[in-house]
């Protein structure tokens, strides 16, 4: 363990650090209003939230704090509908659906409670951290563990309805993958760089497949969690890992229709025509869903330490290391808002829910948002261009064919289910919390450049027993 733990440090002193971005003034095309604002009471607790996001249902939006309590919030004025202290370290969830709210714990606990009114319903104990939300249908509760396991859990009590395993690498990030349940599937990304897709009838293993084989001569090099969710759209995968691929899966069998040299600890977004992602060094991508050719290239938060984006009908949005939200343009990438959530790290998606985006920063602030067009460049749903248009943006490059075979013409329905992904990334040292007034309507003015941010870390890496 000293061993590996003195090769990081060598090869971090090795390493050239990339200074984050410094945020420039720009015309802003969205104004955004701040609804509400409020804290998780966890006061003493770890900053570094990892898999500590927020789940919205219905007309409520669900958080945690890793002292053991979780809240139930009214959606849109943000008042507190429900208190539940579990007298857990809750360090995965929450999840939410119409019958369940499921939190895990770093003692590998698993509690469900009642939407309505916060009781706990059962909670059963599990050999392995929780770092991950779970996922819950009408016939599972599928909850990743760090050990490489993927468990199965009744709904109605916890008990175990079956497990599958996988190889955990001696190195990996800090952070799991999310599962997803898809129809008789439950699908979820591992440390060793595959993906796998588990029959929920009975546990058996309907297919894995490769994102990206590990290479390189260190361990460091040889890194390829895929940490972040799998997305899933009528008969198609979407998945990313760390210094991996991000690619395009059959969901029948696993076969990889397309991919693309990437690298992404947070996760994917999807719509109707793209794919959207916030890779490591902190670039903003779409890509065509049907091919993987990029549509645009956003690099105005480069090593900004970006959470995984989420969508609203005509934006992209993420968060960086200091706090500041983003709102993008989802057609052309240019940056549409910017307002602060707080100084402190977002390493969890912000998540959309109506006309609404919720942010959860890694001291437990979260502030809702709602965004109004200015003039008329962002009225309406927005799409990225057709393939023969041409991206607007003057920061979007231009599009990379695939090399790869192409899936057949039909496109699938899309579905779209937020997601929170680990995050894995040491922030540099921030200010403390501080309460933050409204945006005010943009253009926005010019800033005053703060002092230069230390530079980004490496992400965060964990030995193996």
């Amino acid at each position: 363990m000293v061993a590996v733990l003195l090769f990081i440090a060598a090869c971090s002193k090795d390493k050239d650090i990339d200074t984050p971005a410094v945020l420039t003034p720009f015309s802003a095309t969205l104004k955004v209003d701040r609804v509400w604002d409020t804290k998780i009471p966890d006061k003493g607790a770890k900053v570094l939230r990892l898999g500590l996001g927020l789940a919205a249902e219905g007309d409520r939006v669900y958080a945690a704090g890793y002292k053991g309590e979780v809240i139930a919030f009214q959606r849109d004025s943000g008042r507190v509908v429900w208190t539940t202290k579990t007298k857990a370290p809750i360090s995965g969830g929450p999840s939410a659906s119409a019958d369940l709210v499921v939190v895990g714990t770093s003692v590998g606990e698993v509690i469900a409670l009642t939407p309505t009114d916060g009781k706990i319903l059962w909670r059963v104990r599990l050999n392995g951290e929780i770092l991950a939300a779970p996922a819950i249908s009408d016939r599972a509760v599928a909850v990743r563990t760090v050990d490489g396991k993927l468990r199965a859990l009744s709904p109605k009590d916890g008990h175990d309805l079956w497990t599958q395993e996988q190889q955990v690498p001696r190195l990996s990030l800090r952070g799991t993958s999310r599962p997803v349940i898809a129809g008789d599937l439950t699908l979820c990304g591992f440390d060793n760089g595959k993906v796998i897709a588990v029959n929920m009838n009975d546990g058996s293993l309907q297919w894995e497949a490769t994102v990206a084989p590990p290479h390189g001569r260190t361990e460091l090099e040889r890194l390829v969690d895929v940490d972040s969710t799998p997305r899933v759209s009528g008969q198609d995968v979407f998945t990313v890992g760390f210094q991996g691929r991000v690619a395009m899966l059959a969901l029948d069998t696993g076969q990889v229709w397309w991919s693309h040299d990437a690298s992404s600890y947070r996760g994917i977004a999807l719509d109707d025509d793209a794919i959207y992602i916030a890779n490591a060094d902190g670039e903003v991508v779409a890509l065509r869903r049907r091919t993987g050719a990029e549509i645009w290239r956003q690099k105005a938060l480069l090593h900004r330490g970006l959470s995984a984006v989420a969508l609203t009908d005509n934006a992209v949005v993420t968060a960086d290391y200091q706090g500041n939200v983003h709102w993008l343009d989802k057609a052309t990438g240019e940056l549409a808002a910017r307002v602060p959530s707080g100084k402190v790290r977002v390493s969890n998606p912000p998540i959309v829910s109506g006309n609404m985006v919720f942010v959860i920063n890694d001291a437990g602030r979260i502030s809702a948002f709602r965004t109004t067009p200015i003039g008329g460049a962002m009225t309406g749903p927005k799409s990225v261009p057709t393939e023969s248009g041409a991206p607007a943006g003057s920061t979007a490059t231009k599009p990379v064919p695939t090399t790869e075979r192409a899936p057949p013409t039909a496109e699938p329905a899309p579905t779209a289910e937020p997601t929170p992904a680990p995050a894995p990334v040491e922030p540099p040292a921030p200010a403390p919390d501080s309460a933050q007034a409204p945006a005010a309507p943009a253009p926005e003015p010019a800033q005053t450049p703060a002092p230069v941010p230390e530079p980004t870390a490496p992400p965060t890496v964990t030995p193996k027993p």
